[in-house]
């Protein structure tokens, strides 16, 4: 089945890019329950699915590398609100990079054969083999859950002031917690 358009959402657990019999980029999706095929690239989809809550591409590219540094491949927050993360195993460039979402993923392990393959298992009890060694894989895989965990954190915890030239000082947020508000003070004084 051909779909127009998806959004990704907290079932998704990856999908994968390819080239239909015409050359054109479609994009195999991979839900809990479900296999599909959708008429639009991996970054199409990225993009359609970040802009319906409010942000960008570019913009969910940048806050991520700002986040965590300069790294290639950085994960993604495709939905802040749902806290869905997704990374790529290979450039996000590479129409055949497979995005995969970590919230799915329950172990991975080297494959059996010696060839640079990494069986990841999910939650629901499926596996597959992708074209990563294990430890680039994990890597990646670590990083995108440190990265829904900073943002999940940052939101229940955020900080927020601003200098007011007119007083020099700083006015607070009322959403700083005791603790928090002792640790900026010792950093700024």
């Amino acid at each position: 089945m051909m779909e127009d358009h998806y959004f990704i959402n907290q079932f998704m657990m990856y999908m994968t890019g390819f080239y239909d019999r015409n050359g054109k980029t479609c994009t195999l999706v991979r839900e809990v329950d479900g296999i599909f095929v959708v008429d639009k690239s991996p970054i199409e989809i990225l993009e359609f699915s970040i802009k319906k809550v409010g942000f960008n591409l570019k913009g969910a590219i940048e806050t991520s590398r700002s986040t965590l540094g300069d790294i290639h491949m950085c994960p993604i927050m495709v939905n802040p609100l749902r806290n869905i993360v997704v990374f790529p195993t290979q450039s996000a460039k590479r129409d055949d990079a497979m995005w995969f979402n970590p919230e799915h993923i329950s172990r991975t392990y080297r494959s059996k054969c010696m060839d640079r393959k990494t069986t990841v298992e999910f939650k629901n009890g499926l596996t597959i083999k992708v074209a990563s060694r294990l430890s680039s894989f994990n890597t990646k895989l670590q990083t995108a859950e440190q990265y829904g965990k900073m943002k999940i954190e940052a939101g229940k915890n955020p900080i927020s002031f601003v200098l007011d030239p007119k007083k020099r000082g700083i006015l607070l947020s009322s959403f700083l917690t005791i603790k928090c508000l002792t640790e900026l003070l010792e950093v700024i004084f």
